[in-house]
């Protein structure tokens, strides 16, 4: 071999040590995602096909590669099963993204395994790492252990129409309830100013899957006092804090008809709750902040007209002053989304670059002008959005996250389950909190499990 040869090769080494790990031959990638141009999650496949694609074959540790985005427009829970299969029979995406909680249950189920393990040394010596907080790995992490990187986190508020507020006589600029009473007034008072409404949707039910869970049912336990886990790590399978979500829940779809209850049991009951708030029939609805800065947007299918104008938003309360978890007057949670490293992978540096390249800051930046949100790096801020700016100042001091347990997502179909019994109107609160404690037993064993007055 000529000492030409020696030397050219001995840059490409240098150059793959300062690239991400650069492939040392061409590879066929992809990236799969719920996302699709011009449907769900627009923004997030546009920025793919159309920065990260491209720019990524410019660095060295792309040069050479195929990248291909594989765009899947059902529901998170078919996204979920799909992956699940994929990663069981060693097929699917190098590249996938994933909802942080399901980790631990992937992880235990042997169809996930850490970073490190997959792409070797390069992952840990990645200088991305040194500006994502310890909470914010934590995010797709499990028993600490990274299996993937959340491109950014949120969290849940309650979304309300100015222009419905004013028809009823309502405070439209700035409104803030104090308490779940006050809640329920609001939405009393703009159906009585419009009687074939829904002001009210809080999610519940199985169809919406983890939506009834984060945007549903834990924004109103947390305001109840208590989070589904006691301190010591034990399932809570009945207590007052349950009965008064679960009340709660009876109050809006049945005793009252402020929540369009078919909404909650149908296929498509999140998209038509989504309809339902676009086109007035619904007032105030309580989300994550995907909602105002995908679901809502301009150019999207739910695309609230003059949006800014129109939209307003309020921190949820607690069942009243001080009663939420910790003594809180107000209430929210957080996720984590982002992707991780499919362990069967046959490229798994090649698939590790791409995904390092993505949580780039440049990369991150760049999808801020797509969609802005609160990203998980702390030299990525959030450039022109009032709202994510403010919300995030204001909740993300307050906010809890799901626990970090591979029976979580079990659990969470188990309440899905107890909240559509209720609504539903097939059970009252006291029924459906009974039947969820006794599943919640078996799954986790009894021993794990505790029960409060």
């Amino acid at each position: 071999m000529t000492a030409h040869r020696l030397g050219s090769l001995a840059a490409a080494g240098l150059l793959a040590t300062l690239s991400w790990g650069a492939p040392a031959h061409a590879a066929d990638l992809s990236i799969v995602c719920r996302c699709v141009e011009g449907g769900v999650n627009t923004e997030l496949a546009t920025w793919i096909k159309t920065w990260v694609i491209p720019e990524f074959a410019k660095t060295p540790a792309g040069a050479g590669n195929t990248v291909t985005l594989k765009s899947f427009g059902g529901t998170d829970e078919q996204l979920t099963q799909q992956l699940a299969l994929d990663f069981s029979t060693g097929a699917g995406a190098d590249v996938s993204s994933f909802d942080g909680f399901l980790i631990p249950s992937f992880v235990e189920g042997g169809l996930l395994k850490p970073l490190d393990e997959i792409a070797g040394s390069e992952v840990d010596g990645w200088d991305g790492w040194s500006h994502i907080s310890p909470g914010a790995q934590a995010l797709m992490s499990y028993q600490g252990k990274r299996y993937g990187l959340a491109e950014g986190t949120d969290v849940r508020v309650i979304f309300y129409r100015r222009d419905l507020f004013a028809k009823a006589g309502l405070k439209a600029e700035g409104w803030q309830p104090a308490s779940w009473d006050e809640l329920l007034a609001a939405a009393r008072a703009l159906k009585k100013a419009d009687p074939d409404s829904f002001p009210l949707q809080i999610n519940a039910g199985v169809s919406m899957g983890e939506a009834t869970t984060m945007q549903g049912y834990y924004p109103l336990l947390l305001g109840a006092g208590e989070a589904l886990q006691d301190k010591d790590g034990k399932w809570i399978t009945g207590s007052p804090a349950i009965l008064a979500a679960l009340k709660l829940y009876r109050t809006i779809y049945v005793d009252e008809k402020l929540g369009d209850q078919r909404a909650q049991l149908l296929a498509d009951g999140r998209n038509r709750s989504f309809a339902n708030f676009r086109d007035g029939k619904t007032a105030m609805l309580v989300e994550g902040d995907w909602f105002y800065r995908s679901v809502t947007a301009p150019g999207s299918e739910f695309a609230v007209a003059d949006r800014d104008r129109t939209m307003g938003w309020a921190k949820i309360p607690a069942e009243a002053a001080g009663r939420g978890l910790d003594g809180r007057d107000f209430v929210t949670i957080s996720g984590g989304t982002g992707f991780v490293l499919n362990p069967n992978t046959q490229n798994p540096k090649e698939a590790w670059a791409l995904l390092a390249f993505m949580n780039s800051r440049d990369a991150l930046t760049a999808y801020q002008g797509f969609e802005e949100r609160i990203r998980i790096r702390d030299d990525v801020p959030v450039p022109n959005s009032t709202f994510l700016q403010d919300t995030a100042k204001a909740l993300m001091p307050i906010t809890t996250a799901r626990p970090n347990d591979p029976n979580y997502d079990k659990v969470s179909a188990e309440l899905q389950r107890m909240t559509e019994a209720v609504v539903s109107g097939n059970a009252t609160p006291e029924e459906a909190m009974a039947r969820y404690g006794a599943a919640v037993k078996k799954i986790v064993g009894e021993a794990n499990t505790v029960g409060k007055g």
